[in-house]
Parts: C-alpha cells; structure tokens; sequence
C-alpha cells in the first residue's frame, strides 16, 4: 500500500487535477458546489424561520382580534353571600367582606379561608394578591393575601385613609388631636416610619398612595394659601435613596389654586393624580418627576380606573358617538386610546389588553384598539366580574353563586 506523507500537498494536487477537469468538461467545480450547498442550505433555513414567523404573526394576530358570540356559564357554585356584604377580586380570588368579617374564595367557589371582626365602616384595598381591610374612623387594618391572613394592624388613632403593597405594607393617614399622622405599618402592624402634617406647615393629607413594593409613598396635601386652596403632591422614598433625605421627602409639585383629591401608584417607577382641571403622571422609581400633565378644563370626570399599565378616565359625552366617552393613556401619560359606548356602567377593569366594562345585567369588551370583541348579557344578575388567566373566562359573582364564564 502506498502511503501518503504530505496530504495536504496530495489533496491540494487532486483537487486542482478534478477542478480542472470538472471545468473542462463545463460542469461546477468541487468548490462551487460546496458553496451553491451552503446558499442552497441559507436559503431552506431562512424560508423555514421565515414560514415560522408568518406563521406565529397569522395565529398571534388570530388570537388578538378574535370576537366572541357567545357566553357559556359552568362551574355554577353556591355561597353565602350577604346583600351588606361587598365583593371584589383579588388576583383571580374572591374577597367578600361586611361589617363582620372578611373571606377569600376560590374561582370554583371554594372558601379559602376567613377572619372575623367588628366594624362600623370597613373599606377595602388591594394591590397584586394582598388585601387590606380597615375601619374607617376606627383602629384596625387586617392585612391578608390569598393564603391567608398576614397580620393585623392597631392605629391607636382614628383612620381617615389607608393603602396597602404588594408586599404587605400599609400607610395610614391617622386624625391626632392637633396634627394628622401618615404612619407606615408591616403586615404584622410594626411601625416602619411615621410623620406629622400640619395645615399650617404642610396642609391636610387628602390622599395617599404607596408604591406596590412599599418603598415610594405619594401624598396630595390640600392647604389654603392667600385666601384660596393650594395642592401639593409629594413623594416619599422609604428606601435606601430616601433615608438621606429629611423626613425621607424626594420630590414634589405645588398646584395653586386647584383640589387633587386622588393620587395613584400604577407600578414601582409610575404614578398618576387627578385634579378638578388636569390629570397629572409621574415616574421614577426614585424620585419620582413630572412626565405629562392633561388638561381636561371644565369636563366632569365620571370615572377613574387602571392597572399597571394603563389608566383610563371616563367623561360625559354629548355627541353621537356615544353616552361616555373612555380615553386611556399609558402609564407614561401618552393618550392611547379614545373609545364611546353607551352601556351605563359599574366597573371598567383593565386586564390582559382588555377593556372590560360591565353592569349587573350587560357586557362590553374591547381591545386597546377600541375593536368590540364580545357584547352580551349575563342570565343572572352580576356583582362583580373578575378576569381570569386566559383573556377569554371570567369569574362572576352573583347575590347566591360564583359562575365560571367562558367566551366562544
């Protein structure tokens, strides 16, 4: 057997000697279809990964744009549920709360778990799957999620106004005897910070807001100033960025002359307040600064509703396109959406790029375009509709059920 020492040499040989005859006889050369292969192989892959995405774009934009016909109800459950109780949805549960106690059930209607108590006026807040539960003009806050309840919260003084996180923080304006105390609370009812506000230094706490990982707090402050009313709208940084600032104050707006009796956080780094003439939006995480300011004059604001994304204000309307008008905007205050219907309503809920708007007998959803996707009526009157996980089932809660309410 002959042996080879300098393959490289040989190869390079035979492969002038079969170019040069491939050539000659005016076919491709070895190099040549190699590289007529590999476009050959580019091409296939590019129109595979091309066919994929056309694909996955018909079927994404399929489901986007579906519209439904029609509601099947299943899962029908029977509970207690007391006409002086009220009812909300927490994170796909049920909280049922009244003067009596409060309890979370499931979407099968299944009762989780449950706290009593006693209250004259209870009120409720939530953020991600937390729930407080708090007495106004009284003392108490029950802090719960939907495993069960977290702690409870003893004021020592009159609650005039109360948030809760995601984590489980609460803030609490508290009616002292010559100032009004805005106290920070873990779930346990710990004090986390504490400060006072006076009408003379700082003016009336009207409302108060905490970021959903307890960190930022927002408070709109009403004082009078030169015989009219002045706002003030102040973010609070209980973090690590807070702590070298005094009383842990970051950031603020004056407003003279006009009432801001509402503000929001939507997430960690956004907020929003709303005014008797203008609708403000803040971000940073930090310290939160002005991003857009909307005037809306002398229009009477019907309605304020979010989620972390999107806030949406409903106004009176006069012309033919529809009794409300909705106009949504961003949480960095960029106006997304105008729509109109003429459904009188109970809630608006924002959910899975869905508008959600309902009363206890009819059904409207949209899209962030403003496209009708389902309009119906449910057979029993409704209390409250809590979206599920898939944008097309629904929780519905009834004066004696909890429905499961899938739209085909």
């Amino acid at each position: 057997m002959a042996e080879v020492r300098d393959f490289t040499s040989y190869a390079g040989k035979l492969n002038r000697g079969d170019s040069s005859q491939r050539q000659s006889d005016g076919e491709p050369s070895y190099k040549e279809k190699i590289r007529n292969h590999k476009l050959a192989v580019v091409f296939r892959t590019s129109a595979i990964v091309l066919g994929s995405i056309l694909l996955i774009a018909i079927i994404y934009i399929g489901w986007r744009d579906k519209e439904y016909s029609e509601a099947v109800i299943t899962d029908v459950t029977t509970i207690s549920n007391g006409l002086d109780s009220s009812v909300l949805g927490l994170n796909g549960h049920v909280i049922q709360y009244s003067k009596d106690g409060v309890s979370c059930i499931s979407s099968n209607g299944q009762v989780l778990w449950n706290q009593t108590y006693e209250m004259q006026n209870p009120i409720a807040h939530t953020c991600g799957d937390v729930v407080a539960v708090g007495d106004y003009n009284g003392h108490n806050i029950y802090v719960s999620n939907t495993g069960g309840i977290l702690g409870e919260v003893d004021t020592n003084l009159p609650i005039r106004e109360f948030c809760v996180s995601s984590q489980g923080v609460v803030a609490a304006v508290l009616d002292g005897i010559d100032v009004t105390w805005i106290f920070l609370y873990d779930a346990q009812g710990n004090t986390l910070a504490n400060f006072k506000t006076t009408m003379k230094d700082s003016g009336y706490p009207v409302s108060i807001s905490i970021s959903p990982n307890g960190e930022l707090v927002c408070v709109s402050y009403l004082y009078p100033e030169d015989g009219s009313l002045k706002t003030s709208v102040a973010f609070f940084n209980f973090g690590s960025v807070g702590q070298n600032s005094i009383d842990n104050y970051v950031s603020g707006y004056d407003y003279p002359s006009i009432v801001v009796p509402y503000v929001q956080f939507m997430n960690n780094s956004s907020a929003f307040a709303v005014s008797d003439e203008r609708i403000m939006f803040y971000t940073g995480a930090e310290k939160p600064v002005s991003q857009a300011e909307i005037f809306t004059g002398e229009e009477e604001i019907k309605g304020i509703y979010f989620n972390d994304s999107y806030m949406g204000v409903v106004f009176p309307n006069s012309t033919t396109d529809g009794k409300y008008r909705l106009q949504v905007y961003s949480d960095k205050g960029e106006n997304v959406l105008n729509t109109y219907f003429d459904m009188d309503y109970t809630e608006i809920v924002f959910n899975n790029n869905q508008i959600i708007i309902y009363n206890e007998d009819d059904c409207l959803i949209r899209d962030m375009s403003g496209h009708v996707k389902y309009e119906g009526s449910f057979e029993t009157p409704v209390r409250t509709l809590i979206p599920g996980s898939i944008r097309s089932r629904f929780t519905l809660v009834t004066t004696n059920n909890v429905q499961t309410m899938n739209l085909k």
